[in-house]
């Protein structure tokens, strides 16, 4: 009974952990850029009270084991990277990427952090920058005067200036990819650093090699999708709930071998 009762209580703390990360996508279903998690699980060692294969006489095999499973743990919550819907925002430094790839951004420490939220504007000087302030890398400055802004799908990014009707190209936006981007950490404020299972970044020109394009005045929005988390949201649910009736069960059978014996 007592196995039991550990076992349950680690299926509750596992789906615990799954409606921490359900809560978490649906927290940031309007997130611009934001990549939903999925809690992935694996179970704990079995006692093994007859191991398959054992001999019962002599030429006699156990066809089958008696295992009994310890319970479950959370082995990881998995980023999920597929791409956001579309979002059309009327902003001429507004950038989606349609396909692979992350903005690079320099932290004011002087490091560097990825992102999918293309949401930059022009600071005091003109350089791009994040809601938070951080740069744009390569750093682009937009002159002062400026009265209109193209960025092409390859990321060259071109003005004009005062009544100067002649485009002039200003930077180039540099797109990166990773061997395994489910393996970047996230930092908050829509970033991401690299970590050893991410793999070290794979700097491109955007449209190019794999890279996705650039879509000017355009953001990437969540890629949450509502009905889905109320799904996985219900089974968390369920399964939480039925674990509980599982050490309630284990308790009473307790009680009553208790009351039994005394």
């Amino acid at each position: 009974m007592l196995r039991s009762l550990t076992t349950a209580a680690t299926g509750m703390i596992a789906q615990q952990n799954n409606l921490d990360v359900v809560a978490n996508n649906v927290a940031n279903v309007n997130t611009t850029g934001f990549k939903k998690s999925r809690a992935e699980f694996q179970d704990l060692l079995s006692t093994a009270i007859r191991t398959p294969g054992a001999m019962i006489t002599q030429g006699t095999y156990q066809p089958v084991g008696v295992e009994i499973g310890l319970g479950v743990k959370t082995s990881a919550t998995r980023k999920i990277m597929t791409g956001g819907v579309m979002q059309s925002t009327g902003n001429k430094y507004d950038m989606a990427i349609e396909g692979e790839g992350f903005f690079q951004i320099v932290r004011p420490d002087g490091t560097l952090a990825y992102t999918r939220d293309g949401s930059f504007a022009p600071d005091a000087v003109g350089q791009l920058c994040t809601s938070d302030g951080y740069l744009l890398q390569p750093q682009i400055t937009i002159p002062q005067n400026t009265t209109e802004v193209n960025i092409t799908p390859d990321g060259n990014v071109s003005v004009k200036v005062g009544n100067d009707n002649t485009q002039t190209i200003v930077g180039q936006i540099q797109l990166v990819r990773f061997q395994n981007p489910a393996g970047l950490l996230s930092i908050g404020h829509n970033l991401y650093v690299e970590t050893p299972a991410s793999g070290t970044p794979i700097p491109g020109t955007p449209d190019q090699d794999g890279l996705g394009s650039i879509q000017q005045a355009f953001l990437e929005g969540s890629n949450v999708q509502i009905v889905d988390e109320m799904i996985n949201l219900i089974k968390a649910e369920r399964a939480f709930e039925t674990n509980s009736k599982i050490i309630t069960a284990a308790s009473d059978i307790l009680r009553t071998t208790n009351q039994i014996v005394t």
